[in-house]
């Protein structure tokens, strides 16, 4: 069964490695809300047989908590890709390896044990971060450094929200209803920032946002929750840093992006201090953080 659980895991970390470069790809013909909708309604459509299919599931669009995420997680897509429109996939993708040293911190707010090891990757993340952000690459400015770091503490919030959810009746009940709830939020936000979305996009396009929203939301969501509640934390942490590496990959190899050494460095200090936190956290109970270790995109 663990072997199942971490081929979970594997699966939605490349699948949200991949929301990067076809976020990129999409953004050449529409901009971000759109593009954030688009996927959104796309990953709805697909959701629905399972958020519909019970009465059990479907009371979970009356819980105040699951409805919360929904919008959390709704709302951090849509700052997170605005955020890809000012700054390289390679950019974008490396600053979410900063994601571990954030849940670190919340743990020991929340009164969770965090061990020395998590704390030197806490500062090891922290500071690739700051290499990035303060030197970002010809592509990227402050702004889309800025808004790509404010997304991750909103991601952050609706993790440790989901913590608080109800018990579900199954592993697709949460995610499909979340994501309604997600587009839901989406849609009058995209609606008053630009209007209704252009719809007359490329074939190449169609396909990014199809595999944005069946791939990157849905499948990632649900992979990661069933891999997540069967082998501890600290070992699902661990592909948390398959999605950097997929999107900055990407970046260099597709988009060509350049990688200065700014870049490099920062970027190894996140993912190696990622790793550390991760890693650091092997005293903790299966299931004791699950549910605030997850990737973005």
């Amino acid at each position: 069964m663990k072997s199942i659980a971490f081929l979970a895991l594997a699966v939605a970390g490349v699948c949200w490695g991949l929301g990067f470069p076809t976020g990129k790809l999409i953004l050449t013909e529409t901009d971000a809300a759109h593009m954030v909708l688009l996927r959104f309604i796309v990953a709805a459509l697909a959701a629905a047989p399972f958020a519909l299919r019970s009465p059990e599931v479907r009371a979970l669009f009356k819980s105040p908590v699951v409805l919360l995420s929904g919008v959390l997680y709704g709302v951090a897509f849509m700052v997170q890709f605005e955020g890809l429109a000012h700054v390289s996939v390679t950019v974008a993708a490396l600053l979410v390896g900063a994601m571990p040293a954030l849940i670190a911190v919340s743990a020991k707010v929340l009164g969770e044990k965090v061990t020395p090891a998590s704390w030197a990757g806490v500062a090891a993340a922290t500071l690739g971060a700051a290499l990035i952000a303060g030197k970002p690459d010809g592509a990227s400015s402050p702004l889309g450094v800025a808004l790509s770091i404010g997304a991750l503490f909103l991601f952050l919030a609706w993790l440790l929200v989901l913590r608080k959810a109800p018990k579900a009746p199954n592993a697709m009940a949460i995610p499909a209803v979340s994501i309604i709830v997600a587009a839901a939020a989406v849609l009058p936000i995209a609606f008053l920032m630009h209007g209704p979305p252009k719809l007359n996009l490329s074939a190449p396009v169609w396909a990014g946002i199809l595999a944005q929203g069946v791939l990157a939301t849905l499948l990632a969501t649900a992979a990661w929750q069933f891999g997540a509640a069967r082998v501890g934390a600290a070992s699902a942490g661990v592909f948390i840093n398959i999605e950097p590496l997929i999107g900055a990959a990407c970046g260099v190899l597709l988009f060509g992006d350049r990688l200065t050494p700014f870049l490099l460095a920062g970027g190894c200090l996140i993912i190696g201090g990622s790793l550390a936190v991760v890693l650091g956290e092997k005293h903790a109970a299966p299931g004791e953080l699950q549910a605030t270790v997850a990737p973005t995109p």
